[in-house]
């Protein structure tokens, strides 16, 4: 499980709440909270 405002790494992450999915392209790019539902957790 990821959370917002950690740096995951490269790929698509899934929101635990309600499915959006969010892709990061950069190992820098830091996960923001869930543009659909802004839930925190997300799923790799």
């Amino acid at each position: 499980m990821s959370t917002t405002g950690e740096k995951p790494g490269k790929g698509a992450y899934t929101c635990d709440n309600c499915g959006q999915v969010v892709v990061l392209d950069d190992n820098s790019d830091t996960l923001p909270p869930c543009p659909k539902c802004q839930e925190t957790e997300y799923t790799p």
